[in-house]
């Protein structure tokens, strides 16, 4: 028997089961997912601060290691250490290398990826990331960077429109029109250290953008959250076991 044919009889026997069944009831079923990252070594995590730039309504360093605590505080079995975010900006300054080219630009607001570039070495500092394990008895480290700010796009964009015919009968059709829009866009780099040795386990970059529409408004804080909503998730489940929900169909 050809397998088109074997899948095609399997599919008619089903829905003759189905008709034949008085009934059916759906019950509620979890798939875990194992981590992308092994943390048995480690009883506690560390969110240690962020190199943060973009937008200045939004402090980026505060507002991600406040919500990452949290959320690890409810759906992670490590312990989170409370402490004062680190100062990676003044550390990654003190630590550069001299140029040997032309001067390097001075510290300052960070509004993009080649003003981000100067600190990012802050993150291979084995010495240093090994010291601050030692303080707070070698946990999971967690840092990188954060990148949240305002942008604007315009182009064709296709939304449904209602319409209705000379019946009365409604209908909804795709229209292409001409739009304008602005919003923001959240690109942030999270880094996993490992505290007994200052070395970096895993790192992760991730990227989410919102739009509206040029007539609606939204505050950066709010936008930064729902962008950090569709992040959590993949973030969590580099640390812990995560659970799909699903429902299966059983016949009766």
């Amino acid at each position: 028997m050809t397998a088109p044919l074997a899948r095609t009889l399997s599919s008619l026997a089903a829905v003759a089961m189905t008709a034949a069944c008085s009934s059916y009831y759906e019950i509620p079923i979890e798939t875990p997912i194992r981590p992308k990252l092994d943390v048995s070594a480690f009883q506690r995590v560390f969110v240690a601060g962020f190199i943060a730039g973009g937008s200045e309504d939004v402090d980026g360093n505060l507002e991600t290691t406040r919500l990452l605590r949290s959320q690890l505080r409810t759906k992670s079995e490590l312990r989170v250490i409370d402490a004062d975010v680190l100062p990676l900006m003044e550390v990654a300054l003190e630590n550069r290398e001299a140029p040997t080219g032309p001067a390097e630009p001075a510290a300052g607001a960070i509004r993009d990826d080649d003003d981000l570039e100067q600190y990012e070495h802050v993150f291979a500092n084995v010495e240093y990331w090994k010291r601050i394990g030692e303080e707070f008895q070698q946990p999971l480290i967690v840092t990188g960077t954060v990148m949240f700010a305002p942008q604007a796009r315009s182009g064709i964009v296709q939304r449904d429109q209602e319409v209705y015919d000379s019946f009365g009968r409604r209908r909804v059709v795709p229209v292409r029109t001409y739009m304008e829009r602005k919003g923001f866009v959240l690109r942030p780099r999270f880094i996993f250290i490992d505290g007994r040795s200052g070395t970096v386990l895993h790192s992760e970059n991730y990227r989410e953008e919102i739009l509206y529409n040029t007539n609606q408004t939204s505050p950066a804080l709010s936008s930064y959250f729902e962008l950090m909503d569709r992040l959590i998730p993949s973030f969590l489940s580099t640390l812990s076991s995560q659970h799909i929900r699903g429902t299966r169909i059983l016949l009766q």
